[in-house]
């Protein structure tokens, strides 16, 4: 299955869980992504043991490939780097 891009793009997102653990993905479409998330309909299985509570950072790629790339680079960050990146967003 492939993605097709909206005209605003790809998106890199962190969604944190109830847990306060913090999930990195990319998208075309965030509320779309976020309500599969939390109804557990097709979201990723990182949600199974605790939902996901909210919507903490977003960045916008012009393609699938940048937003790959940033969202490896997010993924490879500490969790205290990470809620950097959130906090001066």
């Amino acid at each position: 299955m492939t993605e097709q891009a909206q005209p605003s793009g790809w998106f890199v997102y962190i969604i944190e869980a109830d847990n306060g653990n913090l999930y990195t993905g990319i998208t075309t479409d965030l509320n779309r992504r976020f309500a599969q998330h939390q109804n557990q309909s097709g979201g990723a299985r990182f949600f199974h043991t605790s939902p996901a509570r909210k919507l903490v950072y977003q960045e916008t790629h012009p393609d699938r490939s940048s937003a790959s790339k940033r969202e490896a680079a997010i993924k490879k960050l500490s969790r205290q780097a990470k809620l950097a990146l959130i906090r001066n967003h």
